[in-house]
This record gives structure tokens, C-alpha cells and sequence, in this order.
């Protein structure tokens, strides 16, 4: 709708007339009909007067390039600006020159919920928020499978952002890419200034289109087609090659603007942190434990992390190690609290009243329990361990059916059928290998038998284990207990 002249509205003053002009009503000599009028209110101005400025109680001044401080366009009647009437979009009033580079997270399994999927979305919103929040102000939000990672100051520091984002769990895919007005000419003028140098020091490309806003004029093949002629006659090095291209060029056309970048990189993939539940981990200085924690937490799961220490046999160096491990998981797994129970007595009792060769046996039974009370006073719903089929002799099906027996919630074990070679190279992904091989013994290899019983019973070791004060033992133990909060870090 326009703003002009309608029909002069009167009002009789003290000895004249006053005209008017009607803002948001159809132009002179449209036809009114009554269910239009009853829709809107018009609002009724002096022409050419500036609207008021609410927040200082005056008018602005009127700025002759017919826009106001706001960036909203008011049109000229007279040779006079009109009270304003047309919004610019911000990607006009920025300018293509001036536009900001924005991060784009493509989601992973999160897009196959159902009727959950929301609360998935804004679960992974949130943690993208805490997660980048030391980088700078950003507008985070989420449009069509994407979600949109855009600074809101000058002085974000985008490269740190886009790091922290990749660890992020539920993103499976992300890019940093550069916006633009929705026209083929913007598009190319865009993406041979942003992907410049990439253009330059590659051989071979190709243009890859997707046009989720269907009123685009162009179809997606019409428009790499046409994009792509154009970067060719732009650099003419370059060949093309739609099946191994060295380098892709990327347009998305969105409800909001075109974007352009080049191949997205993989991120973390799995569900967002906190949609799957709550569980401790138990959280040795070895590699399992921690790569353990770190497949868990991919999952959606938030942990709490519980360590066995056996002072004077562990020393502050095996204590500063597994803080170091936590430290390391913290930009997958977010904030962690590490809770460290006193083992030594517990070891002890066991050395002096239990076989030797169930001396693992029974240790293990006893973290189970401990793992268990701190789970269950912390709420959560499951315990985790590093434990991996055949692994050791405390880890056949028998010994890991008599550690598990002690307990009263699910024990997730997600390395029970993996190769060691393939939790080695998670443990260097995630960056915990280095410090896992430190060589500080932890209580697990502290009173270690020389024959271990690897085909034990649970009924023999219950008999076995009556001979310990179980239920005092497990409570000055949980009365030991430090707490010691970690915080993420990049």
C-alpha cells in the first residue's frame, strides 16, 4: 500500500480547514470498499511531517536521502518526505559491500524427530550460545535444517566461534559463508571476492546450487549454470569438472538472502548435549575412559565424572592427570564436575581379607556401588564405563556380569566391541591419547594380582566379599568425596 493524497479529510477548526494526508491507504480515486476499511486504521498526518521520535518526545529531522536513522524509507510527496512507510531488509541496509561473514551448521539426525524435533533445535541452540558466547555477541537461529550463526558486533572473533562450533554435538556439517542480495549478478559478484583465492589456486571447479526460496526466478541448475559461466570468463585457468572438481562452490538461496561458500567441513555429529539424560562416568587416567565419555556425550548425554584416588599409592601427578583428561573433554562434553572418592581403605580391606585373584574383581564391584549412590543422588540414569569385551581378565562376559551385579541402573559400555586401534584414533581426535599415556599409575593397577580370575561367579564372589563391612566402608568413602569443577575451554 501507498501513502499519498486520498480524498481531503476535514476537520473544522475555529474559522478554516485543515488538510490532511492519510498514511497506509490506497492512492487517490481507489475505490474503498467496506471490509478494507473495517481491516485497517488508517493514520492521519500533516504531510511531510517526520514521525515522532517516542523515546526523546521530539521529531527527527528530515534526512534527504528519504530514509531515517532507522534505515526506513519514507517517500517524497511534494518534494517533502512522508511519514515512513517501506522497511529496508537488513541485508539493503547493510549493502553487499558491508555484509558480515556468518557461520551455517547444517544438522545432522536431528531433522529425522518428529514432533520433538523443536525442542531438539533449541536445545542445540543453546549450547551453540554458551559455547560461543566468549567470542562475542552472535544472533543465533534457525531456518530450514540451518542453523545461522551471525555476529552482532563488530568485534566478533568468528574464527574462534566457528572452532568452538565444530565440537559442538549435533552439528554434523558446517561452513563459514558470506551473504548477499538474492540476484545472479550479487551472487557472482560475491563469490568471486569471497572465494578469490580459492578460485585462483585451484585447476578445476564446479558450481553447486540449492534454491530453497522457490520464488528465485532462477531454477538451481539454471543458476550454477549461469554463475558458473561467469567465473570461468572471471578466471579463465580454470576447468570444469562436475564430477571430481577441486574446489565447489557453494550457493544457497534462502527465505532471507543467497549464500556463498565453499566445501563445509565435518563436525561433531550425534544429538544434542542434554536431550539424552544424565549419567556418571567412571573416569580412570588410561584411554578407554575418556573416549568412553566422549561417545556418550555424543549422544545427547550430560556426565558427571567420579575417579578413584589411592593416596599415598597415587600421587598428585595421577590426581593432576585425570583433571587434565576432564579439562581435554570439556569443549565436546561441555561443563564437567569430576567428584574423587577415597579408595585407599577400600583396597586395603580387600588385600587383607579377600583371594587374591579376586582382589580386581571385587575392587570393580565396589566403584560400581560408589558410581551407583553418586548417581542416584545426583539424579541421573545411567552409569558409563571404558570397559571393552576381552580386553583385560576383569572385562570377559563373567567378570564384567559380577561387576555389573552391585548396581541398580543401566551400565552403558560404548567401547564393549570396539578394537583398540579404533579407541586410539578417537583418542587422538578428541585430543586426550597424549595425556592418557602418561605414566601415573591410577588406583586400577595398585594391589594388581598376578593371576587373575577371569571366569569368576557372582555367587562365590558375594561369599567372598561378606567378609568386608561393605555398606561402612562405601559410606566413609562417599564422606571423603571432593568436587571440583571444570570448565570448558578451547
Amino acid at each position: 500500500m501507498t501513502a499519498g493524497y486520498f480524498p481531503p479529510c476535514h476537520r473544522q477548526t475555529s474559522s478554516t480547514y485543515t488538510r490532511y494526508a492519510v498514511v497506509g491507504l490506497p492512492s487517490a480515486g481507489q475505490k474503498i470498499s467496506p471490509p478494507w476499511r473495517d481491516l485497517f486504521r488508517p493514520t492521519i498526518v500533516r504531510p511531510g511531517t517526520p514521525p515522532i521520535n517516542v523515546r526523546r518526545g521530539r521529531r527527527p529531522a528530515v534526512e534527504r536521502s528519504g530514509t531515517n536513522a532507522l534505515g526506513v524509507r519514507r517517500p517524497v510527496v511534494g518534494g517533502r518526505s512522508c511519514p515512513p512507510a517501506v522497511p529496508i531488509s537488513v541485508h539493503q541496509q547493510q549493502g553487499e559491500n558491508h555484509m558480515h561473514e556468518i557461520i551455517l551448521c547444517k544438522l545432522g539426525e536431528v531433522v529425522l524427530k518428529g514432533l520433538n524435533r523443536r525442542s531438539f533445535e533449541m536445545k542445540l541452540m543453546s549450547n551453540i550460545r554458551r559455547r560461543t558466547q566468549r567470542f562475542g555477541k552472535w544472533k543465533i537461529y534457525s531456518r530450514q535444517s540451518t542453523i545461522y550463526v551471525e555476529p552482532a558486533e563488530e568485534t566478533c572473533d568468528i574464527a574462534g566461534a566457528y572452532a568452538a562450533c565444530k565440537q559442538v554435538f549435533g552439528i554434523i556439517a558446517i561452513t563459514r559463508a558470506l551473504p548477499c542480495e538474492k540476484s545472479k549478478e550479487a551472487i557472482f559478484d560475491t563469490a568471486k571476492t569471497y572465494l578469490g583465492g580459492a578460485l585462483t589456486a585451484a585447476k578445476s571447479f564446479k558450481v553447486e546450487s540449492k534454491r530453497a526460496d522457490k520464488s528465485f526466478p532462477m531454477g538451481s541448475i539454471q543458476l550454477s549454470q549461469w554463475v558458473g559461466g561467469a567465473l570461468h570468463d572471471a578466471f579463465p585457468h580454470l576447468t570444469v569438472d562436475v564430477h571430481h572438481p577441486e574446489l565447489t562452490v557453494y550457493i544457497e538461496v534462502r527465505e532471507d538472502a543467497a549464500y556463498v561458500h565453499g566445501p563445509a567441513e565435518s563436525a561433531a555429529g550425534g544429538l544434542p548435549l542434554g536431550m539424552g539424560g544424565h549419567a556418571v562416568s567412571l573416569l580412570s587416567g588410561g584411554i578407554d575412559s575418556p573416549v568412553a565419555s566422549y561417545m556418550i556425550a555424543k549422544r545427547g548425554v550430560q556426565l558427571e565424572m567420579i575417579h578413584f584416588a589411592s593416596p599415598p599409592y597415587t600421587g598428585e601427578l595421577a590426581r593432576e592427570k585425570v583433571l587434565k583428561l576432564a579439562e581435554e573433554l570439556t569443549p565436546w562434553c561441555g561443563r564437567l564436575a569430576v567428584f574423587i572418592i577415597p579408595f585407599t581403605e577400600i583396597q586395603e580391606e580387600i588385600r587383607r581379607k579377600c583371594p587374591e585373584d579376586h582382589f580386581t574383581l571385587i575392587m570393580r564391584r565396589f566403584m560400581m556401588r560408589l558410581a551407583n549412590m553418586l548417581a542416584l543422588e545426583l539424579r541421573c540414569r545411567a552409569l558409563v564405563t571404558g570397559e571393552n569385551l576381552g580386553q583385560v581378565a576383569s572385562q570377559t562376559m563373567q567378570a564384567l556380569a559380577v561387576s555389573e551385579d552391585v548396581t541398580t541402573m543401566p551400565v552403558l559400555r560404548p567401547l564393549i566391541g570396539m578394537d583398540k586401534e579404533e579407541i586410539v584414533k578417537i583418542a587422538r581426535h578428541i585430543g586426550t591419547f597424549d595425556t592418557s599415556i602418561l605414566p601415573y599409575e591410577d588406583c586400577c593397577t595398585v594391589f594388581t594380582p598376578r593371576h587373575p580370575k577371569t571366569k569368576p561367579s557372582v555367587e562365590e564372589t558375594r561369599e567372598y566379599e561378606s567378609a568386608l563391612d561393605v555398606e561402612g566402608l562405601c559410606q566413609r568413602a562417599m564422606a571423603g568425596r571432593e568436587m571440583i569443577r571444570i570448565k570448558p575451554t578451547l
